[in-house]
């Protein structure tokens, strides 16, 4: 198997299927086609992301499946990918998700289903290759690539307020990428290089680093999203369809984090140093602050956007945390709230597709007709909350033992936000779920049909198997955490 560039096929064979799929002549008898093309696609490039997982070694530190040519003659642009550690799960992260949100849209996207399909398999080429990216442009190109599809799926199939939400998306993130386009060109203008892999460590002088850290800061806090930065999430949440919503807050959330460990501690560590105090200083408040207003919401979706600010102001704690429990809880806390969160769209993606609404007051005693909706909605609000032997547990509890090691103060503010996630989470399901059915309505709700079963239940699998077998995960990602704290430490002459 090593002649064969496995990476580059999970890369691009998702766009080899749109360009297929482009092909199908649209009418009623070919939408199946579409999204059976669209779909088998996206499984095959998850099977073929677990074969990558399977030949992984952990026991090398750098990058592995590497492929490398250059591809702009004049200047040192490559295509160079590879995954380690770090990127590997973030990758199989996309792969898991995207058949999952394809078979979710199965029933709920009506119009334009071909246009719809080609964003999805776009979608998940350029999130695929940004993880994968060894080369800053590279990298920088499938960044910014991720808006154009996320911004056609909210703005053409989401709600009454799409165009609003879409553009609000687009301009946040897109102003703090610019600044990050500046950053890459004066770090290629003093180094000659755009290798990820040759700028770990301490490259820049200290004022340098400074600009630079802020730079990349404004495009990867308006990612994550961190306070204040995050009002664009929660319009965009709301106003997206299902799917778009499993994708924002499973992957393009992490894409923040990812930056951050990358670019933020890897390359610019002095400035990491310096400015960590403000980091804690807005995660604290982002956890507290977003928790609180989570607990004030009334539309469903909403409070789940708000509680993934609050858990994302987790990562950036344990990334900033600098040490190993801090950044390996940070990591599982990515990869828990990627599938936590997205699962937890899509179990209230299933009610609204069959009552049409979103408003807490008008649900209750779902359990009463749905008990297996119920079963599978506990196990993603448990998860969220970290009841041991979940995946949120295992992410929060290392985040904590390292920002314990960092201050007191910063481990007092991130246990207050997940004794909060506790409270929104349990009566969040405490209205929906228990009680009695009030509203006649609800009388002839339906339960899971087999689509439905076959998206919640491995979600479901997953969180119990992340929070059983944690080592499965954190080994792989163990020697390129500790690469990046050893030279972090040296930079900083600890």
């Amino acid at each position: 198997m090593t002649d064969i560039p496995l990476l580059s096929l999970t890369i691009f064979l998702p766009l080899l299927s749109a360009f297929v799929i482009l092909l199908i002549k649209e009418d009623e008898n070919s939408l199946n086609n579409i999204k059976n093309v669209a779909f088998w696609t996206s499984v095959g490039v998850f099977l073929i992301s677990l074969l990558i997982w399977l030949q992984f070694d952990n026991t090398k530190p750098g990058y592995q499946f590497e492929e490398k040519f250059r591809w702009f003659s004049d200047f040192n642009f490559y295509y160079h990918i590879g995954i380690d550690g770090i990127s590997l799960f973030m990758v199989i992260l996309s792969t898991f998700l995207t058949p999952l949100c394809i078979l979710a849209s199965w029933e709920s996207i009506k119009k334009r289903v071909k246009e719809y399909m080609l964003a999805f398999l776009f979608l998940e080429t350029v999130m695929i290759g940004m993880f994968a990216s060894i080369d800053i442009l590279l990298f920088y190109i499938f960044f910014e690539a991720v808006l154009i599809p996320m911004y056609l799926i909210i703005g053409i199939w989401g709600g009454d307020r799409r165009i609003y939400a879409s553009f609000k998306f687009f301009l946040y993130t897109l102003l703090g990428s610019v600044l990050m386009l500046i950053a890459i060109v004066v770090i290629y203008q003093l180094t000659n290089s755009m290798s990820i892999e040759e700028l770990q460590g301490n490259y820049f002088t200290t004022n340098v680093q400074l600009y630079l850290w802020l730079a990349f800061f404004a495009s990867f806090a308006v990612k994550i999203p961190m306070w204040p930065f995050h009002t664009w999430l929660p319009d965009a949440h709301v106003e997206a369809p299902t799917a778009g919503s499993v994708i924002l807050a499973g992957v393009l959330l992490k894409m923040g984090g990812y930056g951050f460990i990358r670019f933020s501690l890897g390359m610019l560590p002095e400035a990491s140093e310096y400015f960590a105090p403000m980091i804690m200083t807005l995660s604290i408040i982002a956890v507290i602050y977003t928790s609180l207003v989570a607990l004030a919401q009334t539309d469903i979706k909403k409070l789940i956007a708000y509680s993934s600010v609050a858990h994302m102001g987790l990562v950036t704690i344990g990334i900033f945390a600098v040490n190993s429990q801090g950044l390996e809880g940070a990591m599982i806390q990515m990869i828990s709230h990627g599938v936590v969160s997205g699962a937890l769209f899509l179990c209230v993606g299933v009610i609204y597709d069959r009552m049409h609404t979103r408003d807490i007051n008008f649900y209750g005693g779902l359990v009463n007709r749905m008990p297996i909706y119920a079963t599978v909605f506990m196990i993603f609000m448990l998860g969220s909350v970290g009841l041991p032997g979940t995946s949120g547990f295992i992410g929060e509890f290392l985040v904590i033992v390292g920002a314990f090691k960092y201050s007191s103060i910063v481990v007092i503010g991130a246990a207050s936000g997940i004794v909060l996630s506790a409270v929104y989470m349990l009566y969040l399901y405490k209205r929906i779920i228990f009680g009695v059915i009030e509203n006649e309505k609800l009388k002839e709700i339906s339960d899971l049909n087999l689509r439905e079963k076959s998206i919640l239940i491995p979600l479901a699998i997953a969180v119990i198997v992340i929070g059983i077998f944690p080592n499965i995960f954190l080994d792989p990602m163990r020697l390129p955490i500790e690469l990046i704290i050893s030279n972090y430490e040296i930079a900083n002459g600890k």
